[in-house]
């Protein structure tokens, strides 16, 4: 499945979804016009290592700073631009609508921390993995979270390809990322049963990690005000009661 948009429109400017599709869009430009050894020893020092987060060795060398630094600086690295546009794309659909609830700089925070959290479900699963782990798909996980208990009666306008054949479907939100998630979990599952590759490929327990995070801890970064002027239509209305702006 392949979501096309949904049908919240966004009532302030998502400003802090922006700024993060921009600066991984520049980055990615930046990192894409290096040769490919450079590249390489980008990836490997500025991607997430999970074998070096939990290595003393590694924080003796390189000190805590340079140690932690890619907890961050991952998130913002892919690993071509297919990878930066699907997440980005997720992003642009889900992001402003949660941003709306939260605003610009608690909503940053939140993105922030949603990767985060589903780096360190990575680093737990695959401790001893020495594969560099890029890209910003556990932090859009923790968004989805948030957008399942915020908006579970939105639509979302999907694509998805029966044999070669485009059909096109509007699912509740809640059905979506339902769907989704078990797609995470079911995939996370054949992993574990296959051969050990020391967490190479797609990091499915990133995207288990930072969905959870966003769908528990999102209460926390919720704004008491926000540009939400007007009562919301039904497919507003989130799952966590008939919440109102104005509360």
């Amino acid at each position: 499945m392949f979501p096309l948009r949904d049908t919240i429109p966004s009532r302030c400017a998502p400003v802090a979804t922006w700024l993060i599709i921009i600066a991984n869009a520049v980055v990615h430009l930046l990192v894409s016009g290096l040769d490919r050894e450079t590249h390489e020893a980008l990836i490997r020092v500025f991607g997430l290592v999970p074998a070096r987060v939990l290595d003393p060795y590694w924080v003796d060398r390189v000190g805590w700073f340079g140690a932690g630094l890619p907890l961050l600086t991952h998130m913002f690295l892919h690993g071509n631009w297919a990878h930066l546009i699907g997440n980005m794309w997720t992003m642009w659909i889900f992001a402003d609508n949660v941003e709306d609830r939260m605003g610009p700089g608690r909503f940053l925070l939140f993105y922030l921390l949603s990767g985060l959290a589903a780096a360190f479900a990575q680093v737990y699963m695959f401790a001893d993995s020495s594969t560099p782990m890029v890209g910003a798909s556990g932090a859009v996980a923790g968004v989805l979270g948030a957008y399942l208990v915020m908006y579970p009666r939105a639509q979302v306008i999907t694509l998805v390809p029966i044999f070669f054949y485009p059909l096109f479907l509007s699912l509740p939100a809640v059905t979506y990322l339902f769907v989704w998630f078990f797609t995470q979990m079911w995939s996370a599952a054949i992993e574990g049963l296959l051969p050990r590759t020391h967490g190479g490929g797609i990091a499915w327990w990133a995207h288990i990690g930072g969905f959870v995070f966003g769908l528990l801890m999102h209460p926390m970064f919720r704004a008491q005000r926000h540009c939400r002027s007007r009562r919301f239509v039904e497919d507003e209305m989130g799952i966590e009661g008939a919440w109102r702006p104005w509360r």
